[in-house]
């Protein structure tokens, strides 16, 4: 079996876990309505989809990004902050998405220039950026999202004749723009190129220091837009509201079919990997369990799959 074979196999059976644990939850959980709660279901699940896409595209380079919840934190404080003060709100995301763009290239360049593996630089950044966020508020981040953000990303909200939040609509969009980016762009074929044979890249005239940057830029960008949604969906601004984010979104992604070794995987399936952790983490409160039992049961799942597909061979081993 080859290894595009395997990688849609792994797609396939997390969209099938996804449809069985809605069934689960249905048959376990007293009083549980797939038709009800669908809809909260697709919006938190989105929030870390749309957290997970950078995540995706670095590990499929062969890296990995920390620095997320971080940069989702600052973007949630420093938009709220900047509005709470009367600036204009779509001023402030290009402030945002330009800043989030230069702390991910900052991480894409240190790793590939210095090369030192990218899980001790964006945790080093990230947390200098939290450390920096904290400072300017004082440790008391003040104001919140536009109504319309907030209308956006509200689970009880309907775009005209849709039944669904903005949102929605919005994800599916961005998955079909980052699945053609990667399936037909010379982008995704340097991406898949450097994750599966960095040195062979090299050979076919790709600079991987080039696309270091330009990944862990786009990572953090993403990660910025993720904090700022979740503004609106919280009302508040909040530091740390990242940081269920940490773990999630790499989970997120080998979940969905991603191989942590790079060379391999889809966005598409990081979609289907961010529906089954938030059915997971719905299944297990439903049943009654305390947050901490919840949290260590996730972290369970996460440490068995990253076990799992972290023990497989690097594709150019394979070739």
């Amino acid at each position: 079996m080859n290894w595009q074979t395997l990688a849609g196999n792994r797609v396939l059976g997390a969209i099938v876990i996804a449809i069985v644990l809605q069934v689960l939850s249905a048959w376990l959980i007293d009083g549980y309505d797939i038709s009800t709660s669908l809809r909260p279901l697709l919006v938190i699940s989105a929030f870390l989809a749309i957290a997970s896409i950078g995540q995706t595209l670095v590990i499929i380079l062969g890296g990995i990004d920390l620095s997320i919840p971080f940069v989702m934190g600052f973007a949630n404080v420093v938009a709220a902050q900047l509005y709470g003060q009367g600036v204009d709100f779509t001023l402030i995301c290009l402030l945002v998405g330009v800043l989030a763009l230069l702390i991910g290239a900052v991480n894409g360049a240190l790793s590939s220039i210095l090369k030192i593996h990218p899980l001790i630089i964006t945790l080093g950044i990230g947390t200098m950026v939290q450390g920096s966020v904290l400072w300017w508020t004082g440790g008391f981040p003040t104001g919140s999202a536009p109504d319309a953000v907030s209308e956006f990303v509200s689970i009880g909200a309907s775009l005209g004749p849709i039944p669904l939040p903005g949102l929605i609509p919005a994800v599916i969009i961005v998955a079909v723009a980052v699945a053609l980016m990667l399936s037909s762009t010379a982008y995704g074929r340097r991406l898949y190129a450097i994750g599966g044979n960095p040195s062979a890249a090299r050979y076919a005239l790709i600079s991987p220091a080039g696309m270091w940057i330009a990944t862990f830029a786009l990572s953090a960008f993403f990660a910025a837009m993720a904090g700022i949604l979740l503004l609106g969906f919280t009302g508040s601004a909040y530091g740390d509201v990242g940081q269920p984010y940490l773990f999630q979104t790499i989970a997120a992604v080998v979940i969905g079919g991603t191989a942590l070794v790079g060379g391999r995987g889809s966005y598409i399936g990081t979609i289907a990997g961010s529906l089954v952790l938030v059915e997971i983490n719905t299944l297990l409160i439903g049943l009654g369990l305390q947050p901490s039992m919840v949290q260590a049961a996730l972290g369970a799942v996460i440490i068995a799959l990253v076990s799992l597909y972290g023990r497989e061979s690097h594709i150019r081993t394979t070739i």
